[in-house]
């Protein structure tokens, strides 16, 4: 079959044949979803961990050494996102998605978002300054955002055969990319979904300061959805 005939037939399949859907009571591996129509419905907690201003990196220091400080980054979220019960289903460059499933998904997602920044604020930026001194002298410091939301989403796999990956789609998944974003009262951005099901010692420090203020509304995508940030951190 001719590549532009084969590429027509492949198409009408996916946007006609029905979806063989089933709930999942974990995060599936590529392999657990089917190419041709498989779609596992979940509901779980997202997190996106940014490291921001990889762009300016890029252009202000050679290609290794950004490719360290992204390295860098990007290994430290993932031990930390694991650490705390999260699957990896997802990188983009310098962007990590962990997704969580369970009673105590949002709880788990923030304090691997506080934990992250533990490590940003307490040892990587510093360790990059003093191990790779170009970055300093461009002019370049590391900093993050993190965006966290819940929710129901459809996971589904993308491209073609020998060549794909799962793609999460729903509210929450989004959501949480776009408040990674953010960067005004953070670097930990999360929705009033994720708050208001936080343990409160999660919340609250002992010593009964909160740990995040609310910010207001984002508007993603259409959707009003409320913020809160917060600039702690949590020794994972």
């Amino acid at each position: 079959m001719a590549l532009h005939d084969e590429i027509l037939t492949s198409t009408n399949d996916i946007l006609s044949v029905p979806w063989n859907e089933r709930a999942g009571q974990v995060v599936p591996q590529t392999d657990d979803v089917v190419m041709k129509n498989g779609a596992v419905r979940v509901t779980a907690t997202y997190l996106y961990a940014d490291m921001a201003d990889s762009s300016g990196l890029a252009q202000s220091v050679a290609d290794v050494v950004a490719a360290r400080v992204m390295r860098s980054y990007v290994h430290m979220a993932v031990k930390v996102i694991r650490s705390r019960g999260g699957e990896i289903r997802s990188f983009d460059g310098d962007r990590v998605m962990g997704i969580f499933i369970g009673d105590a998904k949002n709880t788990n997602a923030v304090r691997a978002a506080l934990g992250i920044n533990y490590y940003v604020s307490q040892h990587l930026r510093a360790s990059i300054k003093s191990t790779l001194p170009s970055t300093e002298k461009a002019g370049w410091t590391l900093h993050h955002g993190i965006g966290i939301d819940t929710g129901e989403a459809l996971i589904v796999r993308g491209g073609a055969r020998d060549n794909s990956d799962l793609i999460s789609v729903g509210s929450a998944p989004n959501a949480a990319a776009k408040l990674s974003d953010l960067r005004s009262q953070g670097p930990t951005f999360i929705s009033d979904g994720v708050f208001n099901h936080l343990r409160d010692d999660t919340k609250v420090h002992a010593d009964g300061r909160e740990r995040f203020t609310y910010i207001g509304i984002e508007n993603v995508g259409g959707k009003s959805i409320s913020v809160y940030g917060s600039s702690w951190y949590w020794r994972p």
